[in-house]
């Protein structure tokens, strides 16, 4: 299983939230880039990044900072948020992001996804964030009606590789994930499937491990000290 720490920025900063509230924005760390060496400094190979901004506005806000991580800091990045168009999407495939993830585009935009995948295959992957079992969008502002199991099969049927999954209740409150929707996912499609909302401590990463799923990611655990990440690395690459 692989780890991906995660930095989320809004207004140009490194920020958390609590169950995807904006109002509960806390910043986290003085500087993306900086984090973003000590996470591989830590093991990391890979880091989860979210354009905040971007996601509630629906464009590009932060490109700056992602583009700079990708160049520097000897990560490969993973990027979500405001991420609408073809255009979105070549920007920044072409300036070294190394996989996109497409939301509310997943749900808006079906067509954009399967065209996306035609060109970029494994570098496409779809975040389904639910609330209450249905998917929402825009920076998690609005419901969709869309049951997640429903979402995560059409999309495997475009193509999709890779699902970040997100139970929005678990986000940011370092009570563990949401075990059960996560079995469903496993039990329900075949894609890789990385879990992302309330990692707390290495006992979740076991338990997320066990329950075969490929990928974690972990923001407010390892800020607040909760999860060790060169522990967690070095737990989920044995074998």
């Amino acid at each position: 299983m692989i780890i991906l720490p995660a930095i989320d920025i809004k207004d140009g900063k490194c920020v958390r939230l609590r169950q995807g509230d904006f109002a509960t924005a806390e910043q986290v760390a003085e500087n993306a880039l900086l984090t973003a060496v000590w996470f591989a400094e830590q093991g990391a190979r890979w880091v989860h990044m979210v354009d905040l901004d971007g996601a509630k506005e629906g464009r590009r806000v932060n490109a700056d900072i992602f583009t700079e991580i990708a160049q520097k800091s000897g990560l490969l990045v993973e990027l979500g948020g405001g991420i609408r168009t073809m255009k979105d999407i070549d920007f920044y495939l072409e300036r070294g992001i190394a996989r996109v993830v497409l939301g509310s585009a997943a749900i808006r935009n079906p067509e954009l996804v399967k065209s996306a995948v035609e060109k970029y295959a494994e570098r496409i992957a779809v975040g389904i964030d639910a609330k209450a079992g249905r998917a929402v969008a825009d920076g998690w502002l609005q419901g969709s009606g869309i049951h997640f199991i429903d979402l995560a099969r059409q999309m495997e049927s475009l193509g999709v590789q890779t699902i970040i999954f997100t139970d929005i209740a678990t986000d940011g409150m370092l009570q563990g994930p949401n075990l059960t929707q996560l079995y469903q996912l496993r039990n329900s499609v075949d894609c890789t499937l990385v879990a992302s909302g309330g990692v707390t401590d290495i006992d979740d990463v076991l338990m997320l491990k066990a329950a075969r799923v490929d990928a974690a990611i972990c923001g407010k655990s390892v800020y607040a000290g909760t999860l060790n990440l060169m522990q967690a690395i070095a737990v989920c690459d044995e074998n």
